[in-house]
């Protein structure tokens, strides 16, 4: 299976073009994007992978796309496109949580995981995950303050995984058990994506949404006119 696996949550981004089969895995090439120019880069971006390796957009079989959490701009560039890309082509397509995705990669199997992301304003995105037989089913995720997150987990056992400097810091601070892992890239999203597809775990492009955890400034203030 061909994947285009596409990750815009964040400050910096990246595409990969990808092929598995579920056992075997094979990074065709990974490539980086620069944020705020999303929009701008991420069609030109894909269209230059396949044509690298001589490939066109009927020969991709689906594709795979961080939903969220993360930037409200940059995941809706990322889902829009990936959305239409398969209602056009007629291609399946894989939604994966970032938080998920750092549960799967760095989780130990048959564990309870829970990982946090810097959300900013003083506050993280948690998710707390069961891994099991290459799944993570969600707990729960939700939006606490650092210092508040940071002090529950200095009470818990369990290890808070993040890629995230700040985070990290501040709940060593609180003397809480915490790993520092590496950043997730497109081409983890596309392992991940390649597992759902075969799985027939697919999102329909007509209804799936981001998953923000958190709402929009716009959504708040209007919310709060009425």
């Amino acid at each position: 299976m061909l994947i285009v696996a596409v990750d815009t949550s964040g400050k910096k981004g990246s595409v990969a073009l990808c092929r598995g089969d579920g056992e075997k895995f094979e990074v065709l090439e990974l490539t980086s994007l620069e944020g705020r120019t999303y929009s701008a880069q991420l069609m030109p971006r894909i269209a230059q992978l396949l044509a690298g390796h001589e490939l066109s957009k009927t020969d991709v079989d689906g594709f795979a796309v961080v939903s969220g959490p993360g930037s409200f701009t940059g995941l809706r560039v990322g889902l829009a496109t990936a959305k239409g890309l398969c209602e056009v082509l007629q291609k399946p397509l894989a939604t994966v949580s970032m938080l998920e995705a750092i549960a799967l990669t760095y989780g130990q199997p048959d564990q309870a995981v829970t990982v946090a992301l810097d959300a900013g304003r003083g506050e993280v995105y948690v998710g707390d995950y069961l891994v099991a037989a290459g799944r993570a089913s969600v707990v729960r995720e939700y939006i606490p303050k650092l210092e508040t997150f940071a002090a529950e987990a200095a009470a818990g056992c369990d290890v808070v995984l993040t890629p995230d400097v700040k985070v990290a810091d501040c709940l060593q601070a609180a003397n809480a058990q915490v790993k520092l892992v590496p950043t997730i890239q497109a081409d983890e999203i596309g392992w991940i994506g390649i597992r759902k597809l075969l799985a027939g775990e697919q999102d329909d492009p007509a209804t799936v949404d981001v998953n923000y955890i958190r709402r929009s400034d716009a959504e708040l203030f209007s919310k709060t006119k009425h």
